[in-house]
């Protein structure tokens, strides 16, 4: 038959694909081309796709290797698939997931439906207020060091689709491309930025972690978010042993720790003392806090809140809003252009001890009280008189800004803008 195909695969599932691809955005590959360059020739450049995987003879292209700063130092290197890839690989992980997905862990929390950090984070409270002790497990460039012999292998307890392994093989084997130009050839890893790196990474660390403890450590609960772990313990002695076993456990599977922190979750203040007493975990900082009961009795309470971390890329964020270019806008469409990120950092960073947040986004007032001063000659000399200005636009516009509605007025800014936040 003219049009047979060794793989069947539905040009409905290629379409649905692009979809999600194309919902989520990104770069461009090695090839330069863009979302919306490939849709320019969606049909042809789907049908293409579909035609190459059904016939098996679809070959990926280099993945553009770029380093991301992080805050604090040092870079994440970053895998950038050109799109057609993005759109092949969505195809096989829509075909795998199915079948990889009822295995996982219920403490297993990244990359999947129906869960997320936050529930990371609250499995992570409620379980240190329970058990003393918290093994802080951090791994060392895990997505760069997964080993491929060891993945195929806990894939194919799993994926009965022959042309998802072919194409997952070709995907691992693929080389980086440089800003230089040089190809570096892969023996090992998944590239971070990649649409199949998600669930083989999860299911790479469901053999390793995950069932590891199921099977030999069923009394410990932890939570697992991609590669950042904690493990949960009623004693120091426990906590030392569980380390370990955890670390040897991590190098029999060809993996290291970058760092190991036992700490101490401290909730009274005569409880032992130990010198490590806080761990960040998702963004948040998990420490001793004061807190007041019901009936006004102060207590220690180890709970999360922001992290320094996340503060001071929050605080990087702010200063580097272009103030200059401002200078040309109205101040509703500075609201519209900051909006979307100050409503995305309360809706993750606002979960726990919003107030810890709320001092943090001060320092956006701040910066809006600057554009007063720039933009009207007559506040230049003058900060107070800018914040109170401001403070006066709050008032008849209270939700222009997504932090007002949160409850951070200009005013509040102006009483606490010498105090450092805490928390």
């Amino acid at each position: 038959m003219k049009d047979a195909k060794p793989f069947e695969i539905k040009q409905q599932l290629v379409r649905e694909a692009y979809q999600q691809v194309k919902a989520n955005q990104g770069a461009a590959g090695i090839d330069a081309a863009s979302i919306r360059d490939f849709e320019q020739k969606r049909s042809d450049n789907l049908y293409k796709i579909w035609n190459r995987m059904s016939s098996g003879c679809y070959l990926p292209d280099p993945v553009q290797w770029v380093e991301i700063p992080k805050t604090g130092g040092g870079k994440i290197p970053f895998g950038i698939p050109t799109v057609e890839d993005r759109v092949a690989q969505m195809v096989v992980v829509m075909t795998i997931e199915p079948e990889i997905e009822p295995h996982f862990h219920e403490d297993s929390y990244a990359y999947r439906k129906n869960k997320s950090a936050h529930q990371a984070l609250g499995k992570a409270k409620d379980r240190a207020y329970l058990f003393h002790w918290v093994v802080d497990l951090d791994l060392k460039e895990f997505f760069d060091n997964i080993d491929h012999t060891l993945l195929i292998k806990a894939l194919e307890r799993h994926v009965t689709c022959q042309w998802a392994m072919l194409y997952i093989k070709r995907w691992l084997m693929v080389p980086y491309r440089l800003a230089a130009g040089r190809h570096v050839q892969r023996t090992k890893g998944v590239p971070q930025g990649s649409v199949l790196g998600p669930i083989l990474a999860n299911l790479f660390l469901h053999y390793v972690f995950d069932e590891w403890m199921k099977i030999n450590h069923s009394n410990l609960s932890f939570e697992r978010y991609a590669d950042e772990i904690l493990v949960h313990c009623v004693s120091l002695k426990q906590a030392q042993f569980i380390q370990r076993l955890i670390k040897q456990r991590l190098a029999d599977c060809k993996l290291e720790l970058n760092a190991t922190t036992i700490v101490y979750c401290k909730k009274n203040h005569r409880d032992i003392e130990y010198d490590t007493i806080q761990f960040d975990f998702l963004g948040y900082t998990f420490k001793p806090r004061r807190s007041i009961d019901a009936h006004g009795v102060v207590f220690l309470n180890f709970s999360p809140a922001i992290s320094k971390t996340a503060r001071t890329k929050i605080w990087s964020t702010i200063r580097d809003w272009n103030q200059h270019y401002w200078n040309y806008l109205t101040l509703e469409q500075i609201a519209d252009k900051i909006n979307p990120i100050i409503q995305g950092w309360i809706n993750y960073y606002g979960k726990y001890n919003p107030r810890v947040l709320k001092e943090v986004l001060m320092r956006i007032n701040m910066k809006l009280s600057r554009w007063i001063r720039n933009k009207f000659k007559g506040f230049r000399k003058h900060k107070t008189r800018a914040i109170h200005r401001l403070g006066d636009i709050c008032l008849t516009k209270p939700h222009l800004f997504a932090h007002w509605s949160y409850g951070v007025k200009p005013t509040a800014s102006l009483r606490n803008r010498k105090q450092r936040a805490v928390g």
